[in-house]
């Protein structure tokens, strides 16, 4: 049973991320013939992100 981890900033709705898990789980299941498919999502607050040297939440 393959598991995919998402990890990807807050702030998407609930209806976005069930759409992520549905197509995600789909393309797997495409690719790789598996039946199960497990999808974790890991929402990061902005302020726990930085590129280049700046968070996210500052840009």
């Amino acid at each position: 049973m393959p598991i995919v981890t998402v990890q990807m900033l807050e702030g998407r709705t609930d209806e976005q991320k069930r759409a992520l898990v549905e197509k995600v789980t789909d393309a797997v299941v495409q690719t790789t013939g598996a039946e199960k498919v497990s999808v974790i999502i890991e929402e990061i607050k902005k302020e726990h992100y930085a590129v280049a040297g700046k968070r996210v939440s500052d840009l």
